[in-house]
């Protein structure tokens, strides 16, 4: 993982405690860690989520993969290397999403499994609660469904490196939930991570 390079720098903390926050905000903060192969269904699932959530009043926000390499990282490629560092970078954001009280739902393919438990390790260290949600799927429906593409693309040997063809994906061993999109409708999976937040406490039943 990478390495402190920056010197001269102190962390401040804040006077500001995390149950002072929480009582603020009315809410405690989490990370859904959406991970699957490409095709999966994880932002579809995601973005109904999302607006389930703020239509319950629960402050959330979505992290998704594509998106991400729009802005924070759009200076990484695919390599083993680049993808370790853009799950990192978006590790540490959502653990600040999470920490300020926000639900943070991500969808990022992470096919590694060292790059989700390093997450997972940062989120335990800070002492925020973290969800690894495996949305699988079978290849062979991915492929079938392939709404970018790419595939297709990858098949043709115009993508590199492309998870699930010429690029492993590391399938989780301790989800705290798994969604198999293949079996289950948008809404029914939506209904089982709703179901996951309420039992851990983070949500209202009601």
């Amino acid at each position: 993982m990478s390495k402190q390079i920056a010197t001269n720098i102190t962390w401040h903390d804040s006077d500001v405690t995390a149950e002072e926050r929480q009582g603020l905000t009315g809410q405690k903060g989490a990370t859904l860690w959406m991970t699957g192969l490409s095709g999966s269904g994880k932002s579809t699932v995601a973005v109904a989520l999302e607006q389930t959530l703020l239509k319950m009043g629960v402050n959330s926000y979505r992290l998704d993969g594509d998106n991400i390499r729009h802005g924070l990282n759009k200076n990484l490629g695919f390599s083993a290397e680049d993808r370790a560092e853009n799950i990192r970078r978006i590790g540490e954001v959502a653990k600040l999403f999470a920490d300020s009280t926000c639900i943070a739902v991500t969808s990022f393919i992470s096919p590694y499994a060292a790059d989700r438990d390093h997450v997972r390790e940062l989120h335990e260290e800070a002492g925020v609660p973290f969800f690894e949600v495996y949305v699988s799927c079978p290849l062979s429906v991915a492929e079938e469904r392939d709404p970018k593409g790419l595939y297709k693309k990858a098949r043709a040997g115009e993508i590199k490196g492309f998870t699930g063809i010429d690029d492993p994906y590391e399938e989780p061993t301790r989800a705290e939930l798994e969604l198999p999109t293949d079996k289950l409708s948008v809404a029914e999976s939506v209904q089982k991570l709703l179901e996951l937040l309420v039992d851990r406490g983070l949500i209202d039943a009601s």
